[in-house]
């Protein structure tokens, strides 16, 4: 029996819209109004599959990274401001390209102009989202329901949240209440969307905390979570910031935020359920998940979801 959730339901039930045929041909142009202009999103996809693998980059995937751009690009969003979130790809100028958190996204932003220049219709917005939903998928993950039509904003609209809206790694439960629920999210939901931390690692030179959370950093699963229950953690003893180390390896990091996950008893037994079942999580993560990428956005509820 899976836990309850503390906050309640926060609408995640996401229609999702089944793709036929093989093209996926919207009309859309990149400010997302219709047009004789169409985008290819079935083909757009598949070219960022394409570019996900390199072996001389972190573990030998881009995946990591795109799932990070997509998910700071969208998680600015302020419920109470009614600003920030997926729409207007905005982290494209200073200053948010520059906030702290976002270190390091210029690779992903970067790689990702290499789809953009083959395919200009799409907007900056919708492909950073995509991108985070391809991702995933191709490293494992689960579908996730994803809808096109972002505006892109530019930069004279000085329209950058303010930095500080995304989670630190030093947060408490409370701490991450508090910046979730900004945009909506309830503690089920928190744990879900904490569980991409199985993918990607740290870098001491962005955010000055180093490694990775899991053994498979570029596998999609619910590794975390089963590490964060029956692995033995320790506070690393370096000249960083604190961090956790596994007892038996020494290899594997977690975050005070992801250990506070574990410390919070009405975070607990989410880690629990989803330690337990996989399924579960990739169910309840990819609604979280598909929900994020359109925090922020006033979508035209008539264009139907993908999936890919």
């Amino acid at each position: 029996q899976s836990p309850k959730s503390s906050s309640g339901n926060t609408g995640l039930l996401v229609g999702i819209g089944v793709l036929v045929g093989a093209a996926a041909i919207y009309q859309f142009t990149s400010g997302g109004s219709k047009s004789r202009s169409s985008v290819d999103y079935k083909a757009v996809a598949n070219e960022i599959a394409e570019c996900l693998d390199e072996l001389d980059y972190d573990d030998g995937s881009y995946g990591p990274v795109l799932v990070r751009l997509a998910w700071h690009s969208s998680g600015t969003y302020d419920k109470n401001a009614g600003n920030g979130g997926s729409n207007g790809a905005t982290m494209r100028f200073e200053p948010e390209s520059k906030h702290g958190a976002n270190a390091g996204l210029d690779v992903a932003r970067n790689k990702l102009e290499e789809v953009k220049k083959k395919f200009p219709s799409i907007s900056y917005a919708d492909l950073y989202t995509l991108a985070g939903v391809v991702a995933i998928k191709e490293m494992g993950g689960p579908e996730i329901p994803w809808r096109p039509g972002r505006v892109d904003k530019k930069e004279e609209d000085k329209a950058c949240p303010p930095d500080g809206r995304l989670p630190t790694a030093k947060e408490d439960g409370n701490g991450l209440r508090d910046v979730f629920y900004k945009m909506g999210f309830n503690d089920q939901e928190i744990v879900a969307l904490s569980g991409a931390h199985v993918l990607g690692r740290c870098h001491s030179n962005r955010s000055g905390y180093e490694g990775p959370w899991s053994f498979s950093p570029t596998t999609f699963s619910n590794e975390y979570f089963r590490l964060l229950l029956e692995e033995k953690w320790s506070k690393k003893k370096w000249k960083g910031p604190e961090q956790y180390e596994d007892v038996k390896t020494k290899s594997l990091m977690m975050l005070p935020s992801d250990m506070a996950l574990t410390w919070d008893p009405k975070m607990k037994p989410w880690v629990e359920a989803y330690a337990k079942d996989e399924k579960l999580f990739f169910d309840h993560f990819a609604k979280a998940f598909s929900r994020l990428m359109e925090l922020g956005w006033n979508y035209d509820p008539s264009v139907k979801t993908l999936t890919f």
